[in-house]
Formats: structure tokens, C-alpha cells, sequence
């Protein structure tokens, strides 16, 4: 099914990876964000007129009903991230379950073309063979990734039940402009990122070795899109990744590199959770869709630097976007 000239819905649209997906989709669809606005932000959101915008809670099900029922085509990745969910896994779950729950129900209603759940690498837990293809066991080390989990239990019921056609894709560690580097939902390149240009420390949790299959999130949107098309992959789940492992020490030593003087690196102790070996088998991808991720982590990192240090105003020099800000926090707060 191709995706064009539909009308598309994009849950958490107005997030890092969200609104990138938002970017590409509405070059030729009508499409409509539902955000709360919790992490998403305003600035993130293309200025098309293709791109409607509805402030809503995926956890309200009366309230998302009409969106829905407005759409052919429904892209699912409104979530709460994997550090909220480990203090608060009630809150992962009523977002992460019960609001996928309910956008399946009205997705069925109003009987949608295409439903896409993106889930999450972290389902799988630590590697146990890698790489780590669709097959491989499913052992999820947190809150957060159970509840992921079981949003794709319910999106694959769905369609074993009553015909809802949906594909479920599971991206790895996807990185690049307008991810966050502060709060919660601040991640390892960003973070490192923020870290350097302020001149502070890297922060490695553990021994470093720990590794992660980092994926450029234009190759995730585009291979989130592929999938969604792809009638073979209807009623089934594909990764969206690199295929490439890299560990977090190689990230920090890789930062270090590109800001030219040396940023030491802090090791701290470990993180509950935290998954200890990624690496994605992308078989299926290739040979259902032909989607191959064109950046490795060397050209990534380096395009993101550039990104940060295209931002209005540097950190040090008087932010004026909302970006710019939230480097600044992240830098202030040792993020």
C-alpha cells in the first residue's frame, strides 16, 4: 500500500523521532500530530499546511476517537520513556498499554488502512545470540520494555482477532537532530554531546562495553515508512536499524575526536535496566522492503555536531530556540 494522499495520524508526533516521520510524511499526506506536549514540543513540528495539530492524551480514549476516525493510516509512537517508567511503571503503563489499547479500539472502529505500532529494541533485553534477528527471545529488563512488549501483544491480537491490518516495527537506538539531551528523556549521544561543548566530563555508566546498534533517524523514518507499506509485513514486525554494533566507549572516544581537544570521560556506576548487548539482525528489512540504514555512527556523530553547532545562538552565547535552551539545561545540570 502506498502512502500517499491519505490521511495520516501520528501519535507523539510532535517528538525526536515523531516529527521527523511527521517531515517526510507530509510531502504528500494530510497528516494530523496528536501530542500532549509532556516532551514533544511545538518548534519540533513542520510549518506545512499539510500538518494539522490536536493536543491530546492517548490515555483519553472519548478524546481520541475523532482523530482517528478522521484517518486512513495511523502511525503509533506516543510513549513515556524508559527512565519514568522505573520510578513510575504505573505511568508507563497507562500510556504504553493501556493508550495503545484504546487506539487500537478506535482504529478498528473506524477501520483503518494500515495501524503502525512503533515498539522498541528493548523488548528483546540483552542479546542472546546476536545478531539479534525478529525471532530471538524476548526478555524485557524494564518497565518501560514490558510495557512496549505488551503493546505488541495487543496490536498483533488485534489483527489475529479481527483483521486490523497492522505491522509492528521495533527501531534501534536512533539518534540525531531535536533528540533530547536533558531530563529523562535525555539520551547517550546527546547527552555526550552536551557534555563536550560545555567541557565537562562524559559520563559512562559501568565498564563503557556495553553495546548499542545506533540508528540515524533519517534512515529510521525511512524505514519506518517502508514498513508501513509493505503489505508483506502486515500482521508481523520487522527492525529498523543499522546493523552495526557499537559500544558506548567507542561513542565517547568518537565525541572526543570530533571536539578536538580531549573531554575526559567519568565512569559512574551502572544503570538498573540497562540492557548490556544490541545488535540488530536486518534480514527481513532487506529482504521484505529493500531498506538498508545508509549512515554509520561516525558519519551520524558528526552530523549531529554539526546540527548542535548550527543551533541559534551557542550554548555559551545567549540561546535563543527552544533547542538551544534545552542544551543549556542539559549542560547546566550535568546532564
Amino acid at each position: 500500500m502506498k502512502i500517499e494522499g491519505k490521511r495520516v495520524l501520528v501519535t507523539g508526533g510532535a517528538g525526536f523521532v515523531g516529527s521527523h516521520l511527521v517531515d517526510i510524511l507530509a510531502t504528500s499526506n494530510h497528516v494530523t500530530v496528536l501530542d500532549d506536549f509532556s516532551v514533544g514540543t511545538h518548534e519540533n513540528l513542520s510549518s506545512s499546511p499539510n500538518v494539522a495539530v490536536v493536543r491530546g492524551d492517548v490515555r483519553d480514549r472519548d478524546g481520541i476517537e475523532a482523530a482517528v476516525k478522521q484517518s486512513d493510516v495511523v502511525f503509533h509512537l506516543a510513549v513515556v520513556c524508559l527512565r519514568v517508567s522505573i520510578p513510575d511503571p504505573m505511568a508507563s503503563h497507562l500510556v504504553n498499554d493501556l493508550g495503545t489499547l484504546n487506539l487500537l479500539l478506535a482504529a478498528l472502529d473506524s477501520r483503518v488502512q494500515r495501524f503502525v505500532y512503533v515498539s522498541s529494541s528493548e523488548v528483546y533485553g540483552t542479546a542472546k545470540r546476536a545478531p539479534m534477528d525478529e525471532d530471538h527471545p524476548l526478555n524485557p529488563m524494564t518497565p518501560y520494555a514490558a510495557a512496549k512488549l505488551a503493546g505488541e501483544a495487543y496490536t498483533h491480537s488485534f489483527h489475529r482477532t479481527y483483521g486490523l491490518p497492522v505491522t509492528v516495527v521495533r527501531p534501534f537506538n536512533v539518534y540525531g537532530p531535536r533528540e533530547h539531551a536533558d531530563g529523562p528523556s535525555g539520551e547517550l549521544i546527546p547527552r555526550f554531546v552536551a557534555r563536550a561543548v560545555a567541557h565537562k566530563p562524559l559520563v559512562v555508566f559501568g565498564d563503557g562495553l556495553q553495546t548499542r546498534d545506533f540508528t540515524w533517524v533519517g534512515d529510521t523514518v525511512r524505514g519506518i515508512l517502508m514498513a508501513a507499506e509493505c503489505d508483506g509485513l502486515v500482521g508481523d514486525c520487522v527492525n529498523i536499524a543499522r546493523g552495526q554494533e557499537v559500544s558506548v566507549l567507542q561513542v565517547a572516544h568518537l565525541v572526543q575526536e570530533l571536539f578536538g581537544t580531549r573531554v575526559p570521560i567519568h565512569h559512574d556506576a551502572d544503570r538498573p535496566g540497562d540492557v548490556r548487548r544490541h545488535l540488530a539482525g536486518v534480514e527481513r528489512a532487506r529482504s521484505h522492503m529493500g531498506f538498508a540504514a545508509s549512515v554509520g555512527i561516525e558519519e551520524g556523530l558528526s552530523r549531529y555536531v554539526d546540527w548542535v553547532r548550527s543551533l541559534p545562538g551557542q550554548p555559551s552565547t545567549g540561546l535563543e530556540s527552544e533547542e538551544a535552551r534545552n542544551w543549556q539545561l542539559a549542560s547546566a545540570t550535568g546532564a
